[in-house]
């Protein structure tokens, strides 16, 4: 009997489904001489670091690098059930070999191997690797089973990329946390990408602003516009001179363009696009789309492909058909896909393009949750795009003189939409309209040698504008082609990260508070620029990981040698370890807390701040303290809180109702005054409210 694993449980229910295997046991499917079961994502991680040592539990400096050999690994918390179930499942004396159905990629391998090396398992097993959830690509899938230790080098990969992202996590995390006196969540992904967002965000501060004018001419509706004027006298002159004066066309270019229509979906870009229309970040987008894959209604998502092979032209044609009848893109006018346009083999790796599957027929899209409706009618769009036909326009320029200036106006004349039609549609479909650029009007039949008398002109102002902060849309952008001019043509992979960790490295940084969400913006926070600004360039390029992920790459395919790997990764963290001991005191002060002042010192005239117990001058030569549980406001039944005190520094004293006299055994009210000496305890005295006279002026 075949034991399959898979990665989630609604993985395991569809792979189920599709073998025919009904039976619903105790953590598992069973039937038709398989068992079908799962773990939860990552059920084994690596040990933390305390496991190796107790006294790792402090961070200190002297116990830095740490290097364990061997890696340990435990179980996850709160998921060791599930690891239980497999391991019994494993251990059953009928189940004679094992599938690894996980996802069909690194993590997936990984995710497997650790489990199946956690449970001393030793039978064989094989590998099961597919792009779609559908029945009949499962079937297919389970019809031709691959050895188990053909994927040995992609283990490999996964284990070096685990190991690596730890030594240098835990290091770099450790010695500069402790160097500066602050938690600083130190990574090869997330740390170059906070480098991104903090120079985009010295651009954008430092960006110092410049004026410019343009005139421009109304000639038979179309505009013509100077070139960029610094001075505005010389742009009102120009004004002067060509509204007196007359226009002559000296030339009309006339140019027929072609814009081919976009590729398919890779993650990154399905996750650029889906920020850009909708806002999602890309961990929403990468929810979504999962969540469409379990229901077998889209491809699987994690890929940084953008074809499809060659095997698949049959199926995708079919779904294009099924595509072009979703409303609203079965308003399209008909067209002839070309199913050509979407294959290449060669560009291909691991995983195919994103797009929807066949189920998408018997599909009730609304009842789908928004998120996922939207992801995947933007899918259904890429797809029906990717397969049109070009976009065809005639690019028109006209250039006039007036006033010794040469003035141009752009047009475009539309030949054929192709493409662009279904995209309007798409787009004219959405509650939110999103901003596009708008394109240039057709222009009027323009002759060469056309001259116009007495022409309408204006002078216009405008300012130069800084880049713009990144969305996740650039970001991701950014992040994908992070390096990409220092990296070989070849390289397989490049910039930072993977499509399927980038969403993940956003929200950490987020998390860590380097960096915020302002709207669609991504934001460094003050302690995100600290941390750029204090770590070496090695930590902060995009050039380290880019290296990893070549080299992690060549040890996927077997021609890189792990070992060396990892002995380059322990040698560069010795060597940050070695290179980073000492910081300076002033350097210490980057990630203190910044600390609202409450008033100032009557002694010293320094801020006052708030601490656990009491409110203290920042000089520490200076004695000036208000005790929170002074005795002179226990006794009282009251609390001196953060505006009792700033009243009392601000103005002198505060007024506080309802304090209990012990004596008397009732409340009342009073004025507070601080009757400072300058001894080491404040002193505080009591007013009391005059009362008013009453009738006949009893008190």
């Amino acid at each position: 009997m075949k034991l399959v694993i898979c990665e989630k449980p609604s993985v395991a229910k569809s792979i189920a489904s599709a073998l025919g295997v009904t039976s619903r046991a105790d953590g598992c499917f069973e039937g038709n001489g398989l068992i079908v079961s799962w773990c939860v994502g990552h059920l084994v991680s690596p040990m933390d670091a305390a496991g190796y040592d107790p006294g790792y539990k402090k961070w200190r400096y002297d116990d830095l690098p740490i290097l364990p050999e061997p890696f340990r690994y435990v179980l996850v918390k709160d998921k060791e059930d599930a690891f239980q179930n497999l391991k019994r499942l494993m251990d059953r004396e009928n189940v004679t070999e094992l599938v690894n159905a996980c996802d069909a990629g690194r993590e997936g391998e990984l995710i497997f191997r650790l489990v199946y090396e956690m449970a001393g398992c030793a039978k064989p097993f094989s590998r099961l690797w597919i792009s779609s959830m559908e029945d009949a690509a499962i079937r297919d899938g389970f019809a031709d089973l691959r050895p188990g230790a053909e994927y040995d080098p992609l283990y490999q990969s996964a284990l070096c990329r685990q190991k690596a992202d730890w030594l240098i996590g835990i290091n770099a995390t450790r010695l500069f946390s402790v160097l500066y006196h602050r938690t600083l969540n130190v990574g090869r992904v997330q740390t170059p990408t906070l480098a991104m967002l903090v120079d985009r965000d010295w651009k954008i501060t430092s960006f110092k602003k410049e004026k410019y004018h343009h005139v421009r001419l109304a000639l038979d509706g179309a505009e013509a516009v100077s070139e960029k004027i610094s001075a505005q006298e010389a742009a009102e002159a120009l004004r002067a001179v060509c509204a007196a004066g007359p226009a002559v066309c000296t030339s009309v270019t006339r140019e027929q363009k072609k814009e081919a229509p976009p590729k398919l979906y890779d993650l990154t870009t399905l996750q650029r696009e889906a920020n850009r229309l909708f806002g999602y970040t890309a961990k929403q987008t990468l929810d979504y789309a999962q969540s469409l894959y379990e229901k077998k209604l889209l491809t699987y998502p994690r890929t940084d492909s953008r074809y499809l092979t060659a095997d698949m032209a049959e199926t995708a044609s079919a779904v294009l058909h099924l595509a072009a009848k979703v409303p609203p893109f079965d308003g399209c006018a008909e067209f002839f896909p070309d199913v050509s346009l979407l294959v290449n083999d060669g560009k291909v790796s691991d995983h195919h393009a994103i797009i929807p599957t066949l189920e998408l027929e018997k599909a009730d899209l609304s009842g789908l949750p928004v998120g996922e409706r939207n992801l995947l009618l933007l899918v259904c769009r890429e797809l029906l795009c990717a397969a049109a036909e070009l976009y065809v326009y005639e690019a028109v320029t006209a250039a006039f003189t007036c006033g010794g200036h040469t003035f141009t106006a752009k047009g475009r004349h539309v030949l054929s939409l192709g493409w662009k039609d279904i995209d309007r549609i798409f787009r004219a479909s959405l509650k939110e309209k999103p901003e596009d650029e708008a394109e240039p009007n057709p222009l009027p039949d323009f002759t060469e040698g056309q001259t116009f008398d007495q022409v309408e002109a204006a002078v216009t102002e405008h300012f130069t504008t800084p880049p713009k902060a990144y969305t996740e849309d650039t970001l991701l952008s950014a992040m994908e082609n992070a390096g990409k001019e220092d990296i070989p043509e070849d390289a397989e992979r490049r910039g930072l990260g993977t499509p399927a960790t980038r969403a993940a490295v956003l929200e950490k940084l987020v998390a860590a508070g380097f960096v915020e969400r302002k709207g669609k913006s991504l934001i460094p926070t003050k302690a995100g620029i600290n941390l750029v600004t204090v770590l070496p360039d090695t930590l902060t390029s995009p050039m380290l990981t880019a290296e990893w992920e070549q080299k992690l790459t060549g040890i996927a395919r077997g021609e890189a040698d792990p070992v060396s790997f990892m002995a380059g990764i322990s040698e560069m963290t010795r060597e940050l370890v070695k290179n980073y001991s000492h910081i300076s005191e002033e350097g210490q002060k980057l990630f203190a807390p910044e600390r609202e002042t409450v008033g100032l010192c009557p002694r010293c005239g320094k801020p006052v701040y708030e601490g656990k117990k009491n409110f203290y001058c920042s000089d520490r030569s200076c004695q000036f303290v208000l005790w929170k549980d002074d005795r002179f406001w226990t006794s009282r039944k009251k609390e001196l809180t953060k505006k009792m005190a700033g009243d009392l520094l601000k103005k002198g004293r505060t007024s506080v109702k309802g304090m209990w006299s012990e004596k008397k055994g009732a409340s009342y009210d009073a004025v507070v005054v601080l009757d400072d000496t300058g001894g080491k305890y404040v002193r505080f005295k009591l007013e009391f409210p005059k009362r008013k006279e009453g009738v006949n002026g009893k008190k």
